[in-house]
């Protein structure tokens, strides 16, 4: 008897699984020392930046409060990004028994680096209950001060899909870029995991050209490709390939209702003027364009339909492409994508301001869209240098 096929759509996601969307902030900081707190055997954290701040010490404090329940701890930085992070607390967690590793560039200088870079952010408890996003341990993805966070989610996991993770923290783990020469086989705790009873189909999807891994962009064309109704993007340092450009102006020929939200003010000027130059190219294909106006907006998400949605890492543009690790959750359950399309709905009704063409034409001048239009192209030279490395080492198979 031939084995029942599983349909291509659904390929690669676990089903027993609960899933709660965690905004940025308070909401994020509290969740994850929770997590902390409630490890019984292992924690993998790995995350891009992870700053010495108010925020970095709160998590800190959880992991030596866990550490000192002899939990085992495996902590994994970006050697970039966390480059500021201070020595005296990664000899406070060494000595508390907490392994620490650097995720080391191919090259790296104080302000600048090239190759490869450990962008997700994930943490993973007893490899039953996960949490994965675009949020930063840092105060500015924090409600600190009477400030409000940048706008920011992640997603908690708790059964199938969180083993995944695990297994996905492990990999990275005993995979990474190091300065020292040491072994890369580590002893982890198995433990058995947690497994609801009810259904929620949640996909870990990944990004690492090296690797041959390019499940997260592959994640964007299967929206783009199969939405019949609508679509809606959040996404911050939005500068979607020529591949992407041309999914996205098929799907709103086809009447699919097309929805960007982008920051209206960006940390990272040049691409905020960058993204401006791509307004064109969206108004002429009839995709309408929503500023987020209350901070920077850092979050990247998505959904069509009211069936699927994604959030993670990626940002829609080559880097994310192709010179980043990056991870994702996609969930395809109508009852939480309905859920994730009333918060994106939200965001723009309270919190945006619709770009319409007429209007931005009218304040926007030829110098202006001319430093847009370099901006663009500078970004665009960024992206080769970037990623051409690896492109070429992977065209040639030497990885």
């Amino acid at each position: 008897m031939s084995r029942k096929k599983t349909p291509r759509l659904l390929k690669g996601y676990t089903h027993h699984n609960r899933v709660r969307l965690v905004h940025g902030g308070k909401d994020f900081f509290d969740t994850i020392v929770q997590l902390i707190d409630g490890a019984q055997k292992s924690i993998h954290l790995q995350t891009y930046i992870f700053d010495g701040d108010e925020t970095g010490r709160l998590v800190s404090d959880a992991l030596l409060r866990a550490a000192g329940r002899k939990v085992e701890i495996f902590v994994l930085l970006d050697g970039y990004a966390s480059q500021h992070l201070s020595r005296e607390m990664i000899a406070g967690w060494k000595s508390a028994g907490i392994r620490f590793r650097w995720f080391w560039p191919l090259l790296k200088a104080k302000k600048f680096y090239l190759g490869r870079r450990m962008h997700h952010k994930v943490i993973v408890v007893d490899a039953a209950r996960g949490m994965a996003g675009g949020v930063n341990i840092s105060d500015r993805y924090n409600d600190i001060g009477g400030v409000k966070a940048w706008l920011d989610f992640a997603l908690l996991v708790e059964g199938q899909a969180a083993l995944k993770l695990h297994v996905v923290c492990r990999d990275m783990w005993t995979k990474a870029y190091w300065k020292s020469g040491r072994s890369k086989k580590d002893e982890f705790a198995w433990v058995p995991a947690f497994v609801p009873d009810e259904e929620c189909l949640v996909r870990v999807r990944q990004n690492d050209w090296v690797q041959g891994k390019n499940e997260i962009s592959r994640s964007y064309v299967e929206l783009f490709r199969q939405a019949k109704s609508h679509v809606i993007v959040l996404s911050a340092y939005f500068l979607p390939s020529a591949v992407g450009r041309k999914l996205m102006a098929q799907a709103a020929r086809r009447g699919v209702a097309i929805r960007i939200i982008v920051g209206a003010v960006s940390d990272v000027r040049i691409s905020r003027l960058a993204e401006q130059y791509m307004y064109r190219w969206l108004f002429r294909n009839k995709i309408r364009v929503f500023e987020y106006q209350d901070t920077v907006l850092h979050g990247k998400m998505a959904t069509y339909d009211g069936i699927w949605m994604t959030d993670g890492s990626y940002n829609v543009n080559q880097i994310s492409a192709y010179a980043s690790v990056e991870l994702n959750l996609d969930v395809r359950n109508e009852k939480f994508a309905a859920c994730i399309e009333r918060e994106l709905e939200a965001v723009i009704r309270d919190h945006c301001k619709e770009i319409v063409p007429e209007e931005y034409f009218k304040k926007t001048g030829p110098l202006r869209q001319l430093l847009q239009w370099g901006a663009y192209e500078i970004v665009r030279v960024i992206f080769f240098l970037f990623t051409f490395y690896w492109r070429q080492e992977k065209e040639h198979g030497n990885h």
